[in-house]
Order: C-alpha cells, then structure tokens, then sequence
C-alpha cells in the first residue's frame, strides 16, 4: 500500500508529521512532499527537524522535481493527503496550475480518479478559499479542516492531533486506533 503526502508550509505541519507516524509504523509506504516552506513552519513549530520527517517517510521529493514517480498517473498509489494545505496549494489544485509538486501530484492523484483529502489551514476563510474548496469537492475532493472533537475530551494537543490524522487517515480506507470515534466509551 502506497500513501502520497504533502506538508504544505501553512501552520500545522505536525498533521502530515503525525499521519507519517502512522504510515511508518504500520509499514505502508509513504512518498513525501515537502514544500520549501514546509520545512520553515517544521523547524518553528514543532520538536522535529525537516531531515527527522524525511526519515519518516519511505520516500521524499523535492517540491521542485517534477520528474519525480509521484507526478505521473502510473504510479500507483491509494490515494494523497494534504497535510495541512494551504490556501495557496488549495488554489493552484483548484485552477490545475501545476507549479510544484505537491500540486501535481494532487492533479494526477484527482485525474487518476484516486482519493484525495486536503486539511486546509486557514482561518477566517475568504469567498475565495470557499470557492476554492466548493470547486474541488465537486469533483469528489474531499475537504477535511482539522476542526478538533470536544467529545472524546482531549488533553493534549497530540489528542486533538491525532482525531484529525486518524480521520483522514480513514478516508484512504486505512484503519487505525489514532481517534476515538463517538459513543465509545
């Protein structure tokens, strides 16, 4: 089983960090993409070192390198998260202007007919984000804010995480015990 994942630069790298985890641990492949910026908001928000998330992954692209497997429609995969996406990757998804890799991978992924989940980060929204997000979840993207759940009672910041995570994580029909689901005690 093969997983594509983006980590955008927009705040909340630790989603993409932490579905990573997951992949790593259950040794499903995971083919990163970091983005230049990406490896900014890693260094400033989190405890992780853009070579320790690399290292994380089975195999990571350059966002530059458009030759990369992940750019073309044969390689195979079960689908790509954005993690977190940001509103600039969201819109170049949107108008198919392919500029880096994380865009095209998400281009191929949507044109391959595979599962694509963004996390977008970005709050309040603009008629444009919202645009943005009504044009590609009509074409079966699905948008995915990383809202937390008050119901399992989280009591770290790890907890809120790992709902989020575990949620997408799901949408690639890849189980898991990240989240706790409602009504289980």
């Amino acid at each position: 089983m093969r997983v594509v994942v983006g980590i955008s630069g927009a705040s909340g790298a630790i989603y993409g960090i932490t579905i990573l985890k997951y992949l790593k641990l259950y040794q499903i492949e995971g083919h990163l993409i970091l983005s230049r910026w990406s490896r900014h908001t890693i260094k400033i928000e989190t405890d992780y070192t853009p070579e320790q998330v690399t290292d994380l992954a089975h195999c990571c692209y350059q966002d530059d390198d458009m030759a990369a497997a992940v750019s073309s429609g044969s390689f195979n995969h079960q689908g790509m998260i954005i993690a977190p996406c940001s509103m600039k990757t969201l819109a170049a998804i949107a108008s198919g202007y392919s500029d880096n890799l994380i865009a095209r991978a998400a281009d191929v992924t949507i044109k391959e007919n595979r599962k694509l989940v963004l996390l977008p980060r970005e709050t309040p929204l603009s008629p444009i984000h919202l645009e943005n997000m009504l044009k590609l979840a009509r074409i079966g993207v699905v948008i995915m804010p990383p809202f937390p759940a008050h119901y399992n009672r989280p009591e770290t910041v790890q907890d809120i995480v790992n709902h989020s995570a575990g949620r997408a994580l799901e949408l690639l029909g890849i189980e898991n015990k990240l989240f706790q689901r409602w009504g289980n005690e």
